[in-house]
């Protein structure tokens, strides 16, 4: 959620950020009004309870007519009470909807929609091979993908890793997550199954509703990223924060619904309903928000010069970041079968907006609580496959193994059709 000082004293900020995402500012003036509201009521609840509060003191020292007329006030006020504070309630109610409503402030973001990104840098040289193979053509050759066996045990978009597919997926995200340890990341093996308040905490029950796998028998949800259980994991907590921010690296496997995406990348596992992912998560300082998240996006480059492919970093525009974000990086790696990039990282800086939903505070320099940021990045993904098999494979249909996998391997420097 959005700090509330900043609606009231610049509602105008709020709403230019409603305007570059292309979203109704609708939305910032039922807040205020909601605001507003909230707080008539709480002080109209107050001055009852506090009226009450002073007869009841009087009581015992009152006698006679004035103590009857006492006794009749209280019992009016008791009723006043009741229904100022179930004014109250309801009022608290609605502020919550209506501040759950309003997503983050954008901050630095390009305007515009989804191809609307600004290129900051390419990096490495996309391969010259002639008349590429697709990573579906590839991964059959090598034994290492099955989709049809997926889509005939559990549906469309499903898929199977055989052989060296399962384990150069394995290779990859060790290799991820061996290489965050070393920068200090703690290590986390996340649930996949969370509760409501983790989802709407972390923004994914707004407009991605549609996304989400719900259990309704159990009122869980299944992750679509493991940010959900690692922003989860502080909730309501106060967490000492010094010069170093607290970094967590989730290895867990992901469920999404692909709702309104039926047609689009439907051949082989680039847009799937369950895939396996390292993800970054950090909680730290307001302050230290913006150079953590270029310190994510370094760590996303560094592991895909590990793979060894051709990508590109975009600044992704206002209109097409999630809820919680204000601003995001992607990467997008480069897949020869397609000519163009495709998005393999994303990091965003969710600044304390989702830690505000999640109550997750921390200690100041004076000891008073104050609201953390929170920051998420993809560390590696069953997505990067993709290019990995794409970019490095050979006119025979072999596929060489970037040299930063092949320990993970058995020292294996190339992957021979079966």
């Amino acid at each position: 959620m959005i700090d509330l000082r900043l609606l009231r004293e610049d509602p105008e900020t709020v709403r230019d950020s409603q305007r570059v995402r292309g979203e109704s500012v609708d939305a910032v003036d039922e807040l205020l009004r909601a605001d507003a509201a909230r707080r008539e009521a709480v002080q109209s609840f107050e001055a009852v309870r506090a009226e009450q509060k002073q007869l009841s003191k009087q009581l015992p020292k009152a006698a006679g007519e004035e103590k009857a007329a006492l006794v009749a006030r209280t019992k009016e006020l008791s009723a006043q009470v009741k229904s100022a504070e179930a004014v109250a309630a309801e009022a608290e109610r609605a502020l919550r909807g209506a501040h759950l409503a309003v997503p983050n402030v954008v901050a630095g973001a390009p305007p515009g929609g989804e191809d609307d990104f600004l290129v900051i840098r390419e990096v490495g040289e996309p391969p010259a091979i002639a008349n590429p193979r697709d990573h579906l053509e590839l991964g059959e050759r090598l034994g290492a993908i099955d989709v049809e066996r997926g889509a005939k045990v559990s549906g469309s978009r499903f898929y199977y890793l055989t052989g060296v597919g399962a384990q150069l997926q394995l290779a990859m995200l060790q290799m991820a997550l061996n290489h965050l340890v070393e920068q200090r990341f703690t290590a986390m093996i996340t649930p996949v199954l969370v509760k409501p308040e983790a989802m709407e905490g972390t923004g994914f029950l707004g407009a991605h509703a549609s996304e989400v796998y719900r259990l309704e028998a159990d009122d869980l949800y299944l992750v679509g990223t493991s940010e959900v259980a690692l922003a989860g994991y502080h909730s309501n907590e106060i967490l000492e924060l010094g010069d170093e921010p607290r970094r967590y690296a989730g290895w867990s496997s992901c469920f999404r619904r692909e709702a309104g995406s039926h047609g689009k990348d439907v051949r082989g596992i680039l847009r799937v309903h369950q895939f396996d992912k390292v993800e970054m998560f950090v909680y730290c300082r307001p302050d230290q928000a913006e150079q953590e998240h270029l310190r994510l996006l370094a760590w996303e480059e560094e592991l895909l010069a590990k793979v060894e492919v051709p990508y590109r970093v975009i600044d992704v525009a206002a209109g097409d970041l999630g809820s919680s974000a204000v601003r995001k990086y992607d990467c997008e790696a480069w897949v020869p079968s397609q000519g163009r990039y495709r998005e393999l990282t994303s990091t965003s800086n969710c600044t304390t907006y989702q830690a505000r939903r999640l109550n997750i505070r921390y200690r100041d320099a004076d000891g008073r609580p104050q609201v953390a940021a929170t920051l998420n990045g993809t560390a590696a993904t069953t997505r990067w496959l993709i290019p990995i098999l794409e970019n490095h494979q050979q006119p025979d249909g072999s596929v060489r193994v970037p040299k930063a996998l092949q320990p993970y391997l058995g020292g294996r420097d190339l992957l021979e059709p079966r």
